[in-house]
């Protein structure tokens, strides 16, 4: 699959914004930063402790602008495109650090924020002439519309096949069959209605939902804004499912022609805009994952999420970045590609996450270096909700994480109530991805729990709360570290 298609106008447009976008900003360099992941990833607590570990000053000892002490500091700075959401950076961090911690809301539309950075260069030329800026425009947006791009270069029917075979395979069987039963009992070639196309839409979105869910945690499922409506939710544009290809002839007013004209609306009206006024102008991405899900519930969705990490990184415009293709065709030469999450195992596996993730990106990953961007695997938390520690059990040491489980979260038949410590023993992830991934048995992989933010936090010098984290700062300077050297 190769990148989503543009077109001759669109790519104009995309330089000429380029261009007015660089004329504006004066001499200071702008890099755009994507964020992206599926449902539940972590993108807003990733940005919300990236923005405030940079404003802060909060050390970030593998960031090696701040190690090697030439990071002067960062300030929350006005975007100049105001038609686009702020990131709510001020409401996510007061949740999160409150009396009563919470987790902020997830990402449910695109927003993006601007911090601007002042450094000490480490090349003796450029720190001859004294500190530098680079602005840092953070954009994020639902992993689940990025999963749309593909349908740009796909037909209806092409489409319907494809989602109907997804929907067909074992692992989603359960899930998808109220849809099939609609679609048994209607003939795509009759004359459309309303309530037959709200109750077949209606059936499809729901299939998405419950395939989405902890017990099947697959990944590729389209269209992503059914799962991610924002303000589309009851539009036309989102009442349509897949069709098998009809028998007979279909006249212009039929119910498959319809689906078909919603399909085409669909990624006239939805896809192509988010593409070109965001998607193909970004300069970095990372890619959170949530690993741990798919893995518990089965080799059907690791290989689910690998198919969708492939396309993921299809759609990406990717290339070696220069300051012209900076300027004038913006190219993605940075892919970070994150399993969130870090925490919810104990630290002795937090390699061998690393190597699971890596082996799902493994083939991706080429055909991105080949074009000239680097990629990168990383375990990481971007807020560390656990601590770890060691219990006795049946005489011998045993390594735990401690935290508190989120209110009805429930494990070996006990419901916890939101309040209550507890010491888990998460479980060993295998030595290799190999016998992770294709690992016989319905028993879960992990003992994994969903837990409250942490209550007790550290603090700065200078009294500001600090969020502990796994591996934030490597993150970091894998993203923008070579644009403050």
């Amino acid at each position: 699959m190769s990148s989503a298609p543009i077109s001759l106008v669109d790519e104009v447009g995309l330089i000429l914004a380029n261009l007015a976008e660089s004329a504006t900003g004066g001499l200071v360099p702008t890099v755009r930063l994507g964020v992206t992941g599926l449902s539940r990833a972590g993108k807003t607590v990733f940005i919300t402790a990236l923005v405030h570990a940079l404003i802060n000053g909060v050390r970030l000892p593998g960031f090696a602008a701040q190690a090697e002490g030439r990071l002067i500091g960062a300030a929350l700075d006005e975007h100049p495109e105001r038609h686009v959401p702020r990131f709510a950076y001020e409401q996510h961090i007061a949740t999160l650090t409150g009396a009563d911690p919470v987790w902020p809301d997830s990402t449910r539309r695109i927003s993006q924020i601007r911090l601007t950075l002042k450094y000490q260069s480490a090349r003796w030329i450029a720190g001859m002439m004294g500190p530098g800026e680079v602005h840092l425009d953070i954009v994020d947006y639902p992993g689940e519309w990025l999963l749309d791009l593909p349908l740009l270069s796909l037909g209806f029917a092409e489409w319907s096949e494809i989602a109907l075979t997804r929907a067909a395979r074992l692992d989603s069987e359960a899930a998808a069959k109220p849809f099939f039963q609609e679609l048994s009992g209607m003939d795509a070639t009759s004359p459309a209605d309303e309530t037959t196309v709200e109750r077949i839409a209606g059936a499809f979105a729901a299939y998405l939902r419950a395939a989405r869910a902890e017990a099947q945690a697959m990944s590729t499922l389209t269209p992503g804004r059914f799962l991610m409506p924002g303000d589309l939710e009851g539009s036309p544009a989102l009442t349509f499912a897949p069709l098998p290809a009809p028998n007979g002839p279909v006249g212009h007013k039929s119910l498959y022609r319809m689906f078909e004209r919603r399909y085409e609306a669909y990624k006239h009206v939805v896809v192509q805009p988010f593409f070109r006024d965001h998607f193909a102008r970004l300069d970095r991405q990372i890619v959170l994952v949530d690993v741990l899900k798919p893995l518990n519930a089965g080799a059907g969705a690791v290989a689910d999420l690998e198919t969708a990490l492939s396309d993921i990184l299809a759609c990406f415009r990717q290339g070696s970045g220069s300051l012209l293709s900076g300027i004038v065709a913006r190219r993605i030469d940075r892919i970070l590609f994150a399993a969130s999450k870090a925490d919810h195992i104990h630290h002795t596996s937090h390699d061998r996450l690393d190597a699971i993730l890596n082996r799902l990106v493994a083939r991706a990953g080429r055909r991105a270096r080949f074009a000239g961007a680097e990629t990168r695997s990383l375990a990481m938390a971007a807020v560390r909700a656990t601590r770890e520690g060691r219990i006795s059990h049946d005489g011998s040491p045993l390594d735990v994480i401690i935290g508190t489980p989120e209110a009805g979260e429930r494990l070996d038949g006990a419901e916890y109530d939101g309040r209550t410590e507890i010491a888990l023993f998460p479980g060993d992830l295998p030595e290799t991805p190999e016998q992770a991934l294709s690992r016989d048995g319905d028993a879960p992989l992990v003992n994994f729990m969903r837990f409250r933010p942490p209550s007790k936090l550290g603090r700065t010098d200078d009294g500001l709360p600090v969020l502990p984290h796994i591996r934030l700062d490597r993150a970091v300077d894998f993203l923008i570290g070579d644009k403050l050297r």
